[in-house]
C-alpha cells in the first residue's frame, strides 16, 4: 500500500519540454514511474524521448488526460505561470497534482488553494520535491535511489531533509515518502499526509519533519493527540536559529515563542511525538520503534 501515489499511477508532466522539466521526466521513467505524456501548448503534437521512452505533448491537460487517462500531473513551469498551470489541471480533473516549482508568488498560490475548495484534486507543494512511493512511482525530483520500501511513512516540509531522513533509515525502507513544501500557503498539510498514513495498513510508523516559523507543526501535534495511533517521531529544523531573526529558507519567520523549534518540539511531545535534535538523532528515535514493531 501507499498513499496518494502508486504503480497504477498515470502521469503527465506540465512543462515536459522545458529543461527541468525534460531532465526530471528522464530521472522518473527511470525511476519506474509511468509518465504518459507532456503538456505543452506551443508543442502539441510533436512527441520526445526521454529516459528511452517517446513521450507524447499535449496541447492541454484535458487532452492529455482524455488520451492517456492520466490521473497524476506533476509541474515543471516557471513561477510567473504556476497558477494558470495548476487551474487548468483542476479544470480538468486530475487527481493529484504535484507542483515543484519554487518562488510561486503567495497571493497566486492563495488563490489555487481557495480554487481547490470543493474539486476533486488534490495539490501537493508548491516549493516541494513531490511524492514518492519507492520502487513503485515518483512524481516529483526525489533521488529514487535513496531509500526502497519498507514500513515507514514519511512527510517533510524540507526537501533535502526528505532526502536525509530517506537515507538515515534505508536499511528500513518507506511506504511513501511526501515533501508538502515549505511555503506560507501549500495544498497537502502534515494534517492531510498525517491522516492517509494513519488510515495506510502498510505505514506502521511515521516521521515528520518540521521546520521553524508558522503554527503548521503545533497544529499536526493536536491531531496526532486526537487521530494518530501510529507511533510518530518528529524534527523541526532550527533549533540554532536566533529568535527574532528573519530566516531565509522557506520564509521561516521566528517572533517570540511561537514558530520555535524549541515551541514546536514542546507541543509535539505532549502529544506523544518523540522528537530529535538532528536528523540523525530523529532516525534513530525511528529505530528504536521499528525494532519492538
Amino acid at each position: 500500500m501507499s498513499i496518494y501515489l502508486n504503480k497504477d499511477s498515470k502521469i503527465i508532466v506540465q512543462g515536459m519540454t522545458g529543461g527541468m522539466g525534460s531532465k526530471h521526466t528522464t530521472l522518473m521513467v527511470e525511476a519506474g514511474s509511468n509518465i504518459v505524456g507532456g503538456v505543452n501548448a506551443r508543442k502539441a503534437g510533436t512527441s520526445v524521448e526521454l529516459g528511452g521512452k517517446e513521450l507524447p505533448v499535449f496541447g492541454s491537460v484535458a487532452e492529455a488526460m482524455k488520451e492517456t487517462g492520466a490521473d497524476v500531473s506533476v509541474v515543471f513551469v516557471p513561477p510567473a505561470f504556476t497558477k494558470d498551470a495548476c487551474i487548468e489541471a483542476i479544470d480538468a480533473g486530475i487527481g493529484l497534482l504535484v507542483v515543484i516549482t519554487e518562488g510561486v508568488p503567495v497571493q497566486d498560490t492563495a488563490e489555487v488553494f481557495a480554487y481547490l475548495d470543493g474539486k476533486s484534486t488534490r495539490m501537493i507543494g508548491p516549493n516541494c520535491p513531490g511524492i514518492i512511493t519507492p520502487e513503485e512511482s515518483l512524481a516529483g525530483i526525489t533521488p529514487h535511489t535513496i531509500a526502497g520500501k519498507g514500513p515507514v511513512g514519511l512527510v517533510s516540509k524540507s526537501g533535502t531533509l526528505t532526502y536525509q531522513m530517506m537515507y538515515e533509515l534505508k536499511d528500513y525502507g518507506f511506504t511513501t515518502a511526501i515533501g508538502i513544501g515549505g511555503d506560507p500557503i501549500i495544498g497537502t498539510t502534515h494534517i492531510d499526509a498525517l491522516e492517509a498514513f494513519e488510515n495506510d495498513p502498510e505505514t506502521k510508523a511515521i516521521v515528520m519533519i518540521g521546520e521553524i516559523g508558522g503554527d503548521a507543526e503545533e497544529r499536526a501535534a493536536a491531531y496526532i493527540k486526537e487521530h494518530v495511533t501510529k507511533p510518530v517521531v518528529g524534527y523541526v529544523a532550527g533549533f540554532t536559529a536566533p529568535e527574532g531573526k528573519t530566516m531565509g529558507h522557506a520564509g521561516a519567520i521566528v517572533s517570540g515563542s511561537s514558530g520555535t523549534a524549541q515551541a514546536k518540539k514542546e507541543a509535539l511531545e505532549a502529544a506523544g511525538v518523540k522528537v530529535g535534535k538532528t536528523p540523525s538523532e530523529t532516525a534513530a528515535l525511528m529505530r528504536e520503534i521499528l525494532e519492538k514493531l
